[in-house]
């Protein structure tokens, strides 16, 4: 019996002296490990958003604050006066005036809108969308959430989603003799996949371009009237810029009011937080996150207005890139560093001087929204 018991503890005691890795050690190595097996995503590529840009006539100090928020990604910010249609600044212009890409979320606001106008819901009113879930406007709008505005959409219907969208600006181009301008376009048909639902989450059959967009929150923030929106380019066109109104929108009494509600909740504890760089200021947004596939690009949107007494500005970012690096939540970031570098040279405070024409010209009610746009859109 002692043979046997020898050998076993001659084993266990070479087993003793054997070294151990520390602890520390096989962490590290674990960790190596994992990162060396990770797979690489590709880099969103460096762009300069600014050649090719006319700037004679734009406000350069909105301007370079625009320039220095985007930095070196592909994409476009449009800055807009709301009591007027001004275009104060457009970066990466070619891209900010082709024909539109998916809006993504933000077709949202369009459907809440249309909603409201149409006694579909009001802004208190819950749907439920499971056993425990239920929302109603303000929350959704802040939230984004998808299954509340296709349950929307599936209550409008097709044509009455389509002709609030007309009213509202889309299909059409949203600029006065802006060159170059190209519209974007609604589908004459709902999407085959998804139907009205997707359409009215995700903006599935629309193509929109941030001039659109900018237009349609320039209503929004100043209370229901859809200017012509009109880029100067000489510091004589600047001088004698003149508003034009395109159409006062036919809308719900409280709808504006009922949709900022969600807008402010977007920013304040939503999908815009990134954008909430003080909250002391009134900001207003709406992100839109999806892929183009039209396009093959990755899209992240935001739209968005402060209100604080004179101090309006409408600011659209749009992104686009070819790999899965751009979101709303980051297009709302590069908003938020917009807002901050006005705010540190304290021009919100010199903003509402008065312009040389305060009195619009009404030059067209032209009648929309009766027959849907040629289709277009992206195909999922």
């Amino acid at each position: 019996m002692k043979r046997f018991i020898l050998p076993a503890l001659f084993l266990a005691g070479l087993l003793q002296i054997v070294p151990q890795a520390p602890a520390q050690s096989r962490r590290t190595t674990s960790a190596v490990r994992r990162k060396t097996t990770r797979k690489k995503l590709p880099a969103t590529p460096k762009f300069d958003p600014t050649v090719g840009d006319s700037i004679d006539g734009d406000d350069l100090t909105v301007r370079r604050a625009a320039v220095d928020a985007l930095g070196m990604q592909n994409g476009s910010i449009v800055v807009v006066d709301p009591s007027n249609g001004h275009v104060l600044t457009m970066v990466n212009q070619k891209l900010g005036l082709k024909s539109g890409f998916i809006p993504c979320s933000t077709i949202k606001l369009v459907t809440a809108l249309a909603a409201l106008s149409e006694h579909v819901v009001d802004r208190d009113t819950f749907i439920h969308l499971g056993r425990y879930t239920s929302y109603n406007l303000t929350t959704a709008l802040a939230r984004s959430n998808n299954p509340y505005f296709a349950e929307l959409g599936k209550r409008l219907g097709f044509e009455r989603v389509v002709r609030y969208a007309q009213m509202l600006g889309l299909g059409e181009t949203a600029g006065l003799d802006i060159e170059g301008e190209q519209s974007g376009t609604i589908t004459s048909a709902p999407p085959k996949w998804g139907g009205v639902g997707l359409m009215c989450s995700f903006g599935e059959g629309f193509q929109m371009t941030p001039l659109e967009l900018a237009a349609l929150l320039s209503a929004v923030a100043n209370g229901g009237t859809l200017y012509y929106l009109q880029y100067p380019h000489t510091a004589a066109e600047v001088e004698s810029f003149s508003p034009k109104v395109k159409r006062v929108l036919d809308l719900s009494p409280n709808g504006i009011s009922d949709i900022r509600m969600g807008m402010r909740g977007a920013v304040d504890y939503g999908t815009a937080r990134r954008a909430n760089y003080d909250p002391n200021e009134s900001i207003f947004g709406k992100t839109g996150t999806c892929t183009d596939f039209k396009s093959g690009s990755h899209m992240g949107w935001f739209g968005s207005f402060v209100d604080e007494g004179p101090h309006r500005l409408v600011v659209v970012v749009m992104l686009t890139s070819p790999v899965k690096s751009v979101t709303g939540p980051v297009a709302s970031g590069v908003a938020g560093a917009f807002y901050r570098n006005l705010s540190q040279q304290n021009y919100f405070a010199t903003l509402g001087t008065p312009r040389r024409s305060d009195l619009p010209e009404i030059i067209t009610t032209s009648p929309c929204c009766t027959t849907p746009a040629a289709p277009g859109g992206a195909h999922r």
